[in-house]
């Protein structure tokens, strides 16, 4: 059956029945760059680039709350790679890397709204959000991700996307 993009992996067709599936779970990257646009009259291939990419779980898209920069996370060195080659070669769009160094990447929710947005507004440098929308807290060491945990309680911190 073609597709249009309308698909994602794990989508299921019925005739009617209702499922309940849970998503594929995204795993914490162990690697992370900025990715920034090397050629600023392709905007549009390398956004539709990213967005196709990351539709196919080649890697995952952060969005740094901080300055708004784009952030890929893979779990390897070729990712990046397949990446730039894929951009420039079916996107005709061109990307450069910026190192980042981050430890992990944690999806936070609390029972707590306001214990939720008091966690966001003190690590609002360290904060993102992923391609749904949900919060994402990137921490740069080990030592951050535990002090957050035992400053926090009330935050749930998930190393994968499925919670």
């Amino acid at each position: 059956m073609p597709d249009n993009g309308t698909f994602k992996i794990g989508d299921t067709l019925t005739e009617g029945e209702k499922l309940h599936f849970r998503g594929i779970p995204s795993f914490s990257p162990e690697m992370f760059k900025y990715i920034e646009n090397a050629d600023p009259m392709k905007q549009k291939q390398l956004a539709k680039g990213i967005d196709q990419l990351m539709d196919e779980g080649v890697a995952q898209l952060f969005i740094n709350q901080f300055n708004g920069r784009k952030i890929i996370g893979t779990v390897g060195q070729l990712q990046f790679e397949v990446i730039q080659y894929r951009l420039e070669n079916e996107y005709n769009a061109k990307c450069r890397w910026e190192p980042i160094s981050l430890y992990k990447a944690c999806w936070v929710e609390s029972d707590d709204p306001e214990e939720l947005e008091a966690f966001k507004k003190r690590k609002y440098q360290y904060m993102a959000k992923d391609r749904e929308g949900r919060d994402v807290f990137l921490a740069d060491s080990n030592y951050v991700l535990q002090m957050a945990q035992m400053d926090f309680k009330h935050i749930k911190f998930h190393f994968t996307s499925e919670f």
